[in-house]
C-alpha cells in the first residue's frame, strides 16, 4: 500500500512474541484493538531502538469473531477451518497503527473494519484455497480482500485500506503534516 501510494521505505521486521502479548490482553479481558495498538507499538518501538532517526511506522490487525482472536493459519487445513467458521457471519479487523522515532510514540490511528462473509460451501472453499495456495496463510482470517478473497464477502462496513491492514489515509496526514512527503 504504502509503495502504490508513493511512499519510500524500508521494511524491517520486528522480533517480538505476539502470542505473549496477546496472551496477556486476553486474560485481562482487554479489547482486541487494544491488543492490536499494544502490538504496533512493540513492534515499532523494537525497530525504532535499531535506527533511532528513523521515522517507524508499526502496525498489526486481529481478527476477531465474537470472544475469539484470529491469527494467521499456520497450515491449508486450519485456514479452511478458519474460513468454515467465518463463513454465512460478521467479523471486525481490529486495525492500528503508530509512527516512533527513538523511544517518543508521534502517532497512532485504529480502526475496526467489520466484514460480512457470504456462506461458503465446502467445494467452493476446496478451490479457493486451492487457487489462493500459500497466499490464504499469509493474511489473518485466509483472505485478501484485494483479490480472490473479495468473493468471499456480501458486505463491507469501514476504511478500504483498514481492512487491507493500514489506515493509510490518516498515515500518509501524518507524514505530510510531518513534511516526510513533501507536498
Amino acid at each position: 500500500m504504502l509503495r502504490a501510494a508513493g511512499v519510500k521505505f524500508i521494511a524491517i521486521p520486528a522480533s517480538i512474541d505476539e502470542a505473549v502479548v496477546k496472551r496477556r490482553f486476553r486474560d485481562r479481558g482487554e479489547e482486541a484493538l487494544s491488543c492490536a495498538m499494544a502490538l504496533a507499538q512493540a513492534k515499532a518501538r523494537a525497530v525504532a531502538a535499531l535506527h533511532p532517526e528513523a521515522t517507524v511506522i508499526g502496525a498489526d490487525q486481529i481478527l476477531v469473531v465474537g470472544d475469539q482472536w484470529f491469527d494467521k493459519p499456520a497450515s491449508f487445513a486450519e485456514a479452511a477451518a478458519q474460513l468454515r467458521r467465518l463463513s454465512g457471519r460478521s467479523h471486525i479487523l481490529a486495525t492500528a497503527a503508530c509512527a516512533m522515532r527513538g523511544d517518543s510514540c508521534l502517532w497512532t490511528a485504529a480502526a475496526a473494519p467489520n466484514l460480512t462473509m457470504r456462506r461458503i460451501g465446502e467445494s467452493f472453499l476446496a478451490k479457493y484455497i486451492e487457487a489462493e495456495g500459500e497466499a490464504v496463510l499469509g493474511s489473518v482470517g485466509g483472505y485478501r480482500i484485494e483479490g480472490r478473497g473479495a468473493q468471499l464477502f456480501v458486505g463491507i462496513e469501514g476504511d478500504h485500506f483498514a481492512v487491507l491492514g493500514l489506515p493509510l489515509l490518516e498515515l500518509l496526514a501524518f507524514l505530510r503534516d510531518r513534511g516526510l512527503l513533501g507536498e
